[in-house]
């Protein structure tokens, strides 16, 4: 049996332009994901797979336990997405220099062209949204989503 929900009463009524920032940030995202989601499905893959496949192709040499902090997903979902990607040749694993314990992360030629392909549409779009804001709006945008993004996580 569940419990029943609390009542919460807020302590003022929200602002109503934050409420519209909000909404505008669920359609933002909804069509800046829409043009990779439908490039994984070609694949059978999903959005954990695009952001493994980014920051790999990103930051070449990654450490898993690095990707783990920069994702805030399990060992268990990681491993999962992880062992797809490169059972199907798109990332490659390699064992540290200095610490052979340590598994490196690197796309291979056909993730990199995959990558490449997920981030098309998006440099499109934020493209477009930089240009229409004008010269102040790729600082601004930038300034806003830093803001949206914990001080522990910067």
């Amino acid at each position: 049996m569940r419990p029943a929900p609390q009542q919460i009463a807020p302590t003022s009524p929200p602002d109503e332009t934050i409420v519209e920032l909000i909404e505008l940030l669920f359609f933002a995202y909804r069509d800046f994901t829409a043009g990779p989601d439908k490039i994984l499905a070609e694949f059978g893959f999903g959005r954990a797979h695009h952001r493994v496949l980014h920051f790999v192709n990103r930051y070449p040499g990654l450490r898993v336990a690095d990707l783990l902090d920069i994702l805030k997903i399990t060992k268990q979902s990681l491993a999962r997405v992880l062992k797809q990607l490169v059972e199907e040749g798109y990332i490659a694993q390699r064992a540290g220099t200095s610490d052979r314990r340590v598994r490196l992360l690197y796309t291979t030629a056909e993730g990199a062209a995959l990558a490449g392909r997920l981030i098309e549409p998006q440099l499109k779009r934020v493209g477009r949204a930089v240009a229409a804001a004008g010269d102040a709006g790729s600082p601004a945008m930038a300034r806003l989503l830093l803001a949206l993004i914990d001080k522990a996580e910067q």
